[in-house]
């Protein structure tokens, strides 16, 4: 299929034709970007090409003719497929008609004018007049044949109507459109200057009058020239859109699909040929001196004002920085901006440490952000459930609006690193953003223009008017990144683990203190998953360290390289060098399998190594019992301290002594992957009980140490909390009754056998000494129960509830699942308890034996 650069945009329109029409299918119209039809930010919705267009009752076409592609053999379903062939045909006869009333106001004006201009006071000169015009009558006069031609035979109608000719002859004609894009910018400047020098030519171009395609409506509405001057723009950047939508239900025997394959073939060419024209002028705007301002980016980001986190729509020009609001929609007004503040690129700094300590970024608690995913992965359950008896309805549209609040909140709440620029006064903005990946990319590009703009300005207020209502059409983001604007067939990301090989790197041009971390995206923003150790002056490092990481609905990673300079601010904002940046796109099908998958990532001249390989969900989460019962992993817990004469595993003694020595104030302490390499020596130093075991811990990066206790856990046959009480502690979790909640868990905790119980123990009193040191590990509670609560807790396979089968939709694989949720919610029960009354002889056992 073409790969088509352009932005789409489509409308709802009333189908002008006899009968009652299918529920489920409404073709595109015709219409210009100031008047799409967009709820407020909560609701956005995709203007591009792959979105689906919805039906008012809210099913898609996709979603419609999915079935229909499945059981397209049976004579029922080509019979439905020929009836919906006429319903796109009657959407395409309301869209020309459409469009033809916008050619008609362009032309309605042109005759008066050209008139005047023979006079002695003419308005404006005819080569004026012909230039701001040129091609609109020819373009008039060959759309009305076109729907002349059509309407008869859609009135017509049978399954063996023929209308191929008349959509290639169409087609035939795109030249003159070639003539209309040559010469559009030219026009557009012309009648701007034309505004300027006549006050009543002004007037008349702001209220170009376009008779409405609604049915039993006689209304005008009134539409800007440069609206107006830029619908055949519009129009012919979606003609393969149309083509598409018909051969897609044209039997491939009719005798229409090889004229409408012709068709799509010129049509395609064609714009080919202008595409790269057309997208930089669709991305502008003419200003004074001939100028053209240009957008350069655009993106939805989190402001805060006053200490309120606000939803904000960013745009850079080549020479401003303009933040806006998009304005709620009332009295079916189309979408509108609302410019918030704006400063010239000449004028833009980056607030110093200094100057931004006075300005903390406001945290929201984790607690709260989780209770919002489990909300979201509830609702995605229950729009499940509903899809499956029902493909549409009010209670599914319900259910819809109500995942979008959800994820727009999550959306708001879940950012928390500062992005503070400011103007020449010192007045500062400050933005949260996810990751300094997305950081870093706005102060490249933005320091990148700079460089091309020496003179501050200031716009007028008609200006800065002018620019926003732009933006309406200037945007090349036109949703939230969230999973109710995507298909449902979209890839919903990888649920698993990525376990990435960080080789070495080359083509740095000096000797430097480099590391590397690597995001992974999860619930629609990154996250710090892993961090190499860094390797001291040099120009190729060779780090040649695994990480296993997490994958929850990920689809991509993003690597950055640092040179180390100095140590983390307070507030955890990393003020080491960014050397380079770049990301891959996660590949479930390259990815699946034992095999690595060696790629290279290449960045500002510097190439980064990497071996990846993936374990998907369905393996990842066994608990398997191992083969060789003299080690420790994979091996019962009560065998292990039988064995050793303990109370406690040495291992989880050995792995927390260590940590408690020099890893407690260690940020990310239990939550970034230690290397893969260094885990696996330590397991089979620990499975063949070598004596050297502490010597390694103590010359291995404590994460490492970390990651070796967290695998033990995980690789138990049966998790800490046993199989027999599991549901037993999710059902307790779920007690409204305080006191019967405390009652019913201890008594729980106390019926786990003593090693699992006094293992557990000594674990937790760990845990909750390390959440102590929050403010230098950044591990709280939460975070610790988030970390361990699966660990501990996750049944084995043959009593887990989550689902085995990894293609699943993302609410039923989510990590974040209800049942997950749970399990984490069971050990931040305990680790929020101050004391846990167990028997005393337990207790003292546990703490005075010399075999602990």
């Amino acid at each position: 299929m073409f790969d088509m650069k352009i932005n789409y945009h489509s409308r709802i329109w009333d189908i002008p034709f006899s009968g009652t029409p299918p529920p489920a299918y409404v073709y595109d119209g015709d219409r210009g970007e100031d008047q799409r039809m967009q709820p407020d930010v909560a609701s956005y919705t995709d203007d591009s090409l792959s979105s689906p267009r919805l039906h008012p009752k809210g099913r898609s076409i996709r979603e419609t003719s999915g079935s229909l592609e499945s059981t397209k053999s049976s004579e029922l379903d080509v019979e439905k497929g020929l009836e919906m062939r006429k319903w796109v045909l009657s959407g395409i006869l309301a869209s020309e008609e459409a469009y033809l009333s916008h050619l008609e106001a362009l032309l309605l004006p042109m005759k008066p004018l050209k008139a005047a201009a023979t006079t002695s006071q003419p308005m404006l000169t005819l080569q004026q007049i012909e230039t701001i015009f040129f091609k609109v009558p020819e373009l008039h006069e060959i759309h009305k044949d076109f729907y002349d031609g059509l309407l008869p035979r859609v009135q017509q109608w049978s399954h063996h109507q023929c209308v191929g000719d008349l959509f290639q002859k169409l087609a035939s004609q795109l030249g003159v459109y070639r003539a209309f894009v040559d010469n559009y910018k030219v026009a557009v400047e012309t009648a701007e200057k034309c505004c300027q020098a006549n006050s009543q030519f002004a007037e008349i171009s702001e209220n170009l009058k376009v008779k409405s395609a609604k049915e039993g409506k006689d209304q005008n509405a009134k539409n800007s020239l440069e609206t107006l001057l830029y619908k055949p723009v519009d129009r012919v950047t979606r003609s393969t859109l149309v083509l598409h939508d018909l051969l897609k239900h044209t039997p491939s025997s009719h005798p229409d699909h090889p004229l409408l394959q012709d068709a799509l073939r010129i049509s395609q060419n064609f714009l080919s040929s202008i595409n790269e024209e057309i997208t930089p002028r669709r991305q502008s705007m003419t200003v004074k001196k001939g100028e053209n301002r240009q957008l350069l980016r655009d993106q939805f980001m989190v402001e805060v004002v006053e200490g309120a986190r606000k939803l904000r729509h960013v745009f850079l020009f080549t020479d401003l920085l303009l933040c806006a609001k998009l304005k709620k929609q009332t009295g079916g007004k189309g979408q509108q901006y609302d410019c918030k503040w704006y400063i010239p690129l000449a004028d833009v700094t980056f607030q110093t440490i200094d100057e931004s300590e006075s300005s903390p970024v406001p945290q929201i608690p984790e607690e709260e952000i989780d209770c919002l995913k489990v909300r979201i992965s509830q609702i995605k359950n229950e729009i499940q459930r509903e899809k499956r008896v029902c493909k549409g309805g009010k209670v599914l549209d319900r259910l819809r609006k109500k995942l979008c609040e959800q994820e727009s909140l999550l959306l708001l709440m879940s950012p928390c690193m500062a992005f503070r620029v400011s103007n020449r006064n010192g007045k500062g903005y400050t933005f949260l953003i996810s990751s300094d990946y997305e950081r870093e990319e706005w102060r490249e590009i933005i320091r990148e223009q700079q460089k091309k703009c020496f003179k501050s300005f200031s716009l007028t207020s008609l200006e800065l008017q002018m620019l926003t209502n732009s933006c309406v059409k200037l945007q090349t983001v036109h949703s939230v990144p969230l999973t109710i604007n995507k298909e449902d067939d979209e890839s919903t990301g990888l649920y698993g683990f990525l376990n990435v090989i960080v080789h070495s790197a080359t083509g740095l041009k000096q000797s430097l203190n480099l590391y590397c971390t690597l995001e992974v995206d999860s619930f629609g923003y990154f996250v710090n998953k892993a961090k190499t150790r860094v390797y001291r002056d040099t120009t190729e490092p060779n780090w040649n360290e695994e990480f296993e990481i997490e994958l929850e609905g990920s689809q991509t990673l993003r690597l950055l390289c640092y040179s180390k300079v100095k140590q983390c601010r307070d507030d955890g904002e990393n003020m080491d060098r960014i050397m380079a940046k770049g990301q891959i796109q996660l590949d479930p099908q390259s990815l699946q399998g034992k095999d690595w998958q060696r790629t290279v990532i290449s960045m500002n001249g510097i190439e980064v190594k990497l071996s990846m390989r993936f374990t998907s969900r369905e393996f990842s989460l066994k608990r398997m019992p191992s083969r060789k019962q003299s080690g420790v992993f994979g091996v019962k817990i009560g065998a292990v301290t039988k064995r050793e004469h303990s109370k406690v595993p040495l291992i989880v003694r050995q792995c927390v002594e260590e940590i408690e020595r020099r890893g407690m104030e260690e940020v990310g302490i239990y939550r970034v992957s230690g290397v893969a390499t260094d885990i696996q020596a330590l397991k089979a130093a620990f499975d063949a009980n070598n004596k050297d075991v502490s010597v390694m811990m103590s010359e291995m990066d404590v994460n490492a140490i970390a990651g070796t206790l967290k695998l033990y856990f995980r690789e138990l046959p049966e998790p800490l909390f046993t199989d027999e009480l599991y549901a037993n502690f999710t059902e307790g979790i779920a007690l409204s009754d305080s006191v019967a909640k405390e009652s019913c868990m201890l008594n729980l905790l106390l019926s786990l056998p003593e090693p699992n119980l006094l293992t557990f123990l000594f674990l937790l009193d760990h845990l909750k000494r390390v959440a102590e040191n929050e403010s230098f590990n950044k591990m709280s509670f939460h975070n610790l129960a988030t970390v361990f609560g699966p660990t501990l807790l996750r049944p084995s396979e043959k009593d887990s509830k989550i689902p085995a089968n990894p293609t699943q939709p993302i609410s039923m694989s989510d990590s974040w699942s209800l049942e997950v949720m749970s399990q984490v919610q069971v050990l931040l029960y305990f680790l929020q308890l101050e004391t846990i009354p167990t028997p005393d002889s337990k207790r003292q056992s546990m703490l005075f034996s010399t075999e602990v």
